[in-house]
């Protein structure tokens, strides 16, 4: 266990260590619209050695001279797969960000602060996972194109000129493969270590094979990679702090291994393993730094958790009896002086254990650093309260947040780092209310429309190389266009989604049974909540699919279409699309008729889950609700019963998201924090982010489980738009049990600010709400008209 004081000196080391690189990274500029709309004069290169399709680390040379050292250096440059650039030996960013054929990605950046007068390289590694390459990347070849932004800058243009090399020193480490991507194995004996660096000789390599020019997406034939600007900000990069170490064996790690005075020494021909804790989760860049040592093996392998021999994890903080699974990175050292390894992506972990294994050369290990990584997003959100438990669950939620956030959403970081819709519009909400940024919003729906298929729906998660198809969550894009809708001035882009949200209307319209009235038998995977009673099992291959969706009269789903229709209808309306928002009236009104007739059960006070009322859930209840197919009694006595009677199928952590978008439609949104056990055993469980269900849960950290985020601020305090575009903002309350509630949600015009306080008879406080905008504060069926500035708020009843 090490100190406060040495865990601090180690923070300060690292961000010495990073400051000069950090200070000298260089942001994304604006591309030249001559780049937007002109086919480039930059050829893509690729290798002269092997496979161009298969795994591959290849690396990249172009010399030049320049007479001064410029003001500005401008380039565009995109590859594939990936890339990291290198400008006379200094890191300068990472990409291209994930899109895919159609929507191939380019940065643009000045250069001009790592340029000298004279002698210069610019170089890059590219890799290629071919087979292993991860579920969201998509790809055709291996490849490398940068353009200069002007003529002086085309001398770096990607041609014959350039020079490069298959790196052959690394291989794919596939014992514990996800859809994230393999390991690495490195072998350091065949590394060409200092490659990058203008000192190195590349006298020998081939050069690179020239292939198509750059173009650009509206200039594409369709066949090539159509490119397009980066439309969101470069990732976050900061230093992590040295972990704890759990346990050590065959070696003592004592302090002076963390301040960096003294490497650890591992003497020739032993065995030693080392277990470190982060003691949180998070996505980062490790760097580990060996000197001596030639022809060790050390293996590196990280894990949200540790595991007890029947594979449960329990506590998350608890490590005795406990062994660590995960994905492992290998290095075969060569015995050089303070040899860096690194993996080329990210990796994810809270634990991470250190296996090495010496020759006949004694080892020394440096402390290894790692830098986090993700969208840039700021905690510009705040929520606090009398409560410290949900102290608690903010910083889980958004620390959860975080990390299902980089050049995508992901649904979880560790496993899958896939784009799928449940969870992106959760996410993309919580965005909102918390950072204010609604860039990767922006681009998540831009990328999953980009899938719609030849049947009119769009795939389950996109970017992806292989196609799923979850219909409902086809649904659930049209309800994050209107959340956009809702929250932002945007009209082009929406009107630009328009047509697609009409043809997976029409593929639902296409799919109602007409004996019933409801839809039918439907294809693909028709996933609802991973309740215990919708297993996978052989007769349902997939998981989470609820009575009816295979065989035809899913009250779930059909209720589903009905309150996504709701939205729709919305947006078709405010965009004169009249014919078809009206045949969606008419097609709603029927739809709930039949879905109440034949799976309501009015002597129970609950909905069938099926048509042939196979069983009853609290999902069917919640979609009901939410549906409008019930009357105001009708609907707050579903809610009740789909509350109390525990015989009902659950709703996971999931599915709460909807669970208490009807609880605040019943008007109960008061019981909202009376209704967070499940949040609150995951932290008692020393989880630091929150899982995708409850025990045994898969990922550690998933996107949908940190809706609480919203909540806190949407339902809590209550702030949301009460026209399109957030023109107008409601703010009513819930604070249930709290004494006071104070919150700050980011709006386009400022800050809304909640500050309210209890008693027993009055809710009083100030909200502020910025410069332009109006609202209406509403509680007990008392409403208040707010102006833009500061609102004072006093002698209002408190409903009990």
């Amino acid at each position: 266990m090490k100190s406060n004081m040495i865990k601090n000196i180690s923070i300060i080391f690292l961000l010495i260590c990073r400051f000069t690189v950090m200070a000298q990274e260089c942001k994304y500029s604006t591309p030249s619209n001559r780049w937007l709309n002109h086919k480039w004069n930059a050829h893509w290169i690729t290798s002269a050695e092997g496979s161009t399709q298969d795994y591959g680390v290849h690396h990249f040379r172009k010399l030049f001279v320049l007479d001064s050292k410029p003001d500005s250096f401008v380039i565009n440059v995109s590859a594939d797969q990936r890339y990291k650039l290198f400008v006379n030996g200094q890191f300068v960013g990472r990409g291209p960000a994930r899109g895919d054929i159609l929507h191939w990605y380019y940065e643009t950046q000045d250069i001009a602060p790592f340029l000298q007068k004279g002698k210069n390289l610019i170089s890059a590694t590219v890799w290629h996972f071919g087979e292993y390459a991860p579920g969201a990347q998509i790809s055709q070849k291996l490849g490398l194109i940068i353009q200069g932004n002007t003529v002086k800058e085309e001398i770096v243009n990607t041609n014959s000129s350039w020079k490069t090399i298959r790196n052959v020193a690394y291989s794919p480490s596939i014992d514990y493969m996800q859809d994230v991507g393999p390991g690495e194995i490195i072998c350091g004996i065949k590394y060409p270590w200092g490659w990058e660096t203008l000192e190195y000789s590349d006298e020998g390599w081939p050069s690179a094979v020239k292939s198509e020019r750059g173009v650009p997406a509206n200039h594409s034939t369709g066949y090539i990679r159509a490119l397009i600007p980066r439309d969101i900000p470069a990732m976050e990069s900061r230093p992590e702090p040295h972990p704890q170490v759990c346990k050590s064996n065959g070696v003592k790690v004592g302090a002076e291994f963390f301040n960096g005075d003294k490497p650890l020494t591992i003497p020739p021909h032993s065995k030693a393993s080392i277990l470190f804790d982060q003691e949180y989760l998070t996505n980062a860049y490790p760097s580990f730094s060996f000197s001596k040592g030639s022809s060790a093996k050390v293996n590196v392998i990280y894990s949200e958790a540790l595991y007890s021999d029947d594979n449960s994890k329990g506590n998350r903080n608890e490590i005795e009896g406990k062994s660590i699974l995960g994905q492992i990175d290998s290095f075969l050292l060569d015995g050089g002086n303070h040899r860096v390894y690194s993996p080329l992506w990210f990796r994810t972990y809270r634990y991470l254990e250190m296996n090495i294994e010496t020759s006949d050369d004694e080892l020394l290990i440096h402390p290894f650093s790692a830098e986090f990584t993700g969208y840039p997003f700021q905690e510009k959100g705040t929520f606090a309260s009398n409560d410290t438990t949900l102290d608690k669950i903010w910083k889980v939620g958004w620390r959860t947040a975080r990390l299902c956030a980089g050049e995508t959403y992901y649904d979880c970081p560790y496993y899958e780092q896939l784009q799928y819709i449940g969870d992106t519009r959760i996410q993309a909400l919580i965005s909102l209310y918390v950072s204010g940024d609604d860039r990767l919003m922006k681009k998540a729906i831009n990328s999953l429309s980009w899938s719609r298929s030849s049947e009119g729906i769009l795939s389950s998660r996109y970017p992806a190389h292989y196609d799923q198809f979850i219909p409902p969550f086809s649904l659930y894009w049209i309800n994050m266009i209107h959340d956009y809708w809702m929250y932002r001035d945007d009209d082009d882009f929406i009107r630009s989604h328009i047509p697609t949200i009409k043809t997976i209307l029409e593929w639902y319209t296409d799919k109602i049974d007409n004996s019933t009235g409801m839809l039918g038998a439907l294809p693909h995977w028709n996933f609802t909540d991973w309740a215990e009673e919708w297993p996978w099992n052989d007769n349902v291959p997939t998981g989470g699919v609820p009575p009816g969706a295979i065989s035809g009269g899913s009250a779930i789903l059909s209720f589903q279409l009905s309150y996504t229709l709701n939205d729709a209808i919305e947006l078709l309306e405010s965009f004169n699309e009249n014919d078809f928002a009206n045949k969606c009236k008419k097609f709603r009104k029927e739809l709930n008729y039949a879905v109440k007739d034949l799976c309501y059960d009015k002597e129970f006070g609950m909905i069938a889950d099926d048509i042939a009322h196979t069983s009853y859930s609290q999902h069917a209840a919640i979609m009901g609700i939410l549906s409008g197919a019930l009357t105001e009694k009708e609907e707050v006595r579903l809610f009740e019963n789909l509350m109390a009677d525990k015989s009902l199928i659950q709703a996971t952590v999931y599915y709460h998201f909807y669970l208490f978008k009807a609880m605040k439609k019943v008007g109960l949104a008061n019981r909202y924090l009376d209704n967070l056990d499940i949040w609150k055993e995951m932290i008692e469980n020393g989880l630091t982010t929150f899982a995708e269900k409850p025990e045994p849960a898969r990922s550690d950290c998933h996107a949908w489980s940190a809706s609480p985020l919203y909540d806190l601020l949407a339902t809590v305090c209550g702030v949301e738009p009460s026209s399109p575009r957030f023109k107008t903002i409601k703010i009513s309350p819930n604070p249930g049990r709290l004494t006071y509630l104070k919150g700050i949600i980011p709006h386009p015009q400022g800050v809304i600010q909640v500050d309210l306080h209890t008693g027993i008879e009055h809710l009083s406080g100030q909200i502020v709400i910025p410069k332009g905008t109006s609202g209406v504060y509403i509680y007990k069926k008392k409403k208040i008209k707010l102006k833009e500035g500061v609102n004072i708020i006093g002698n209002t009843s408190i409903d009990n």
